[in-house]
This record gives C-alpha cells, structure tokens and sequence, in this order.
C-alpha cells in the first residue's frame, strides 16, 4: 500500500520550476487567507485546483500520459480547464497580494507592476481577442498528430504544451469569470457568457474528427510504449469524446456562472449605462430645464 501510494507521490520527471512555482504560491495564499476573510468555499476552490495541477504535472499520471492519447488527453483537460476554472472562481489574486510582506508588495510588487514589461506582458496576454485566440489555439496545434509527436520525442516542448495549455487557460478564465463590470473589466458581461460558446465549437469539431476517424492518428504513442493492452481505436476514440464532450460541459459551466455574475452585476446596478440618442437627450434636456424649480 505504501509503495503504491509512493509510486503515485513520486514525479515522473521532476521540474524545479514548478514546484518553486507551486510551493511559492501556496505559501502566499495561505499567509493571505489568514489575513484576510476568505470564504470555505473559495479556499476549497483553489485548493482543488492547485491539487489537480500538482497530480497532473509532478506525480505518476504524467508517465500515464505520455504513454497514452486518452490519458494525455484527460491532463490536457485537467489543465486547460478545470484547474484554471476552479482557481479562478477562488479570486485568489488578493489572498495571493496580502501574502507578500508589506515592505516586498511596497518595494518590490507595485514597481513591477507599473514596469513597461508587466504592463505590456499583461496587455498582450490579456487582451480578450488575444487570450480567445490563444485558448483555442493551444488547444488544435497540439492535437496536430506532428505536432503531438514532437512534444513526445523532446521534453522541453512537452513541457511547454503543457505550461501553454495552463497559462491560456488562466488567462481566458480570467476575462470570463472576472467579478468586475466593464470597465475595469476587459470583457463585456455579454460577451462573458457567449464567449464559451463561441470557443467550445472549434473543440467539438475537433473532438468529433478524432473520435470517428478509422485510423491511428497518433502512431507516437505506439513508439513511447503504450500503457494500456486494448485496441489503439478504442482508446483514441476514448481520447476524442474527452475532447468532445468534458471540454463543452465544462465550458457550458463556466458561461453559467459568467451569466450568474453578469445578473448579480445587473441586481447592484454596477453594468454601465448606455447614454440616450442626441435627439431623446436634447428632448431630455429641455424638459429639464422647462420643469418649474
């Protein structure tokens, strides 16, 4: 039992970067929500996305995944989607900010966030046409069967599929889920609730080519050594309904929730108005002036 539960605690292949970057965030968000108050169910939020991270890119699943399409394709959604998601709806970026010590936000934080590089790094990747694009995108170029043979045979662009497929859905997530009106928002509430519409159709197209296709699209995992005895058709139609059906529940999820935001955002009064026509506001204006004090 304890080998077993070892086997699965181990890293396939270990990565500094990422656990400095998982251990590093921890630590904050668990000084901030100390600090501030932080409701159970935000913290039960990030947690389970900050577990789902670590299980899909530091523990035996890994191994699963580079030696099986479906598997890989379960990780792909592990990290693109639900842990993005899950995250997100936690809103840990104050947690994560009353983290720091006073003097580090002072010195060190606020200067880094007015720097050209933050601002444009940010503005790029943050713009809702760019992220849009970027989430559908990273999502299609891996599923190029030459592509997904070169993330196979080297390590470092296997590893940026994966940081790729994490950061676009951060930064998508973001703009979807973001409590905020617009403006400061990015997006519009409508747009909110449409854009997981818009993103989930170039998802199924895709998901519904690999499931119905008659030939092994993806010989690589048969040069890896697959993990699996059954037939290779089977598991990569496996592969394409993973693609095909969980990425468009969860999506449908999260333009839900953008749709319960946009209505709360209504309820307080907090969505911009839109100004009357010239001639209602001259009329407007007039009897404005016209009304006895």
């Amino acid at each position: 039992m304890t080998a077993t539960l070892l086997k699965w605690i181990v890293p396939w292949e270990f990565s500094w970067v990422l656990l400095a970057c998982f251990v590093t965030a921890a630590v904050l968000y668990l000084r901030g929500s100390r600090r501030l108050s932080v409701s159970f169910g935000r913290r039960l939020a990030f947690w389970c996305g900050m577990a789902i991270i670590y299980l899909s890119l530091h523990t035996y699943l890994d191994y699963y995944a580079e030696h099986e399409f479906f598997m890989h394709r379960i990780q792909q959604l592990l990290l693109h989607h639900i842990a993005p998601l899950l995250i997100v709806t936690a809103y840990p970026a104050t947690a994560l900010r009353a983290g720091l010590p006073l003097a580090w936000r002072l010195r060190l934080l606020r200067p880094l966030q007015r720097s050209w590089p933050w601002r444009l790094v940010f503005g790029v990747l943050l713009n809702p046409t760019v992220a849009t694009l970027l989430f559908i995108a990273f999502i299609l170029i891996w599923l190029i069967p030459s592509m997904q043979t070169l993330a196979m045979l080297d390590w470092r662009i296997y590893r940026f599929m994966n940081w790729s497929m994490l950061v676009s859905g951060f930064a998508y997530w973001s703009l979807v889920l973001d409590h905020r009106p617009h403006p400061p928002g990015r997006m519009t509430a409508g747009l909110r609730v449409l854009s997981p519409g818009i993103t989930m159709t170039p998802q199924i197209v895709a998901g519904a080519i690999v499931t119905f296709s008659k030939t092994d699209l993806y010989p690589i995992f048969e040069i890896c050594g697959r993990a699996f005895t059954f037939n290779v058709l089977t598991g990569q139609l496996i592969g394409g309904v993973i693609i095909w059906v969980p990425s468009a529940l969860v999506e449908t999820i999260g333009g839900l929730m953008a749709l319960r935001m946009w209505l709360r955002l209504s309820r307080h009064g907090r969505l911009p108005r839109k100004p009357l026509p010239r001639p209602a506001a001259r009329r407007a204006a007039t009897v404005d002036a016209a009304a006895p004090d």
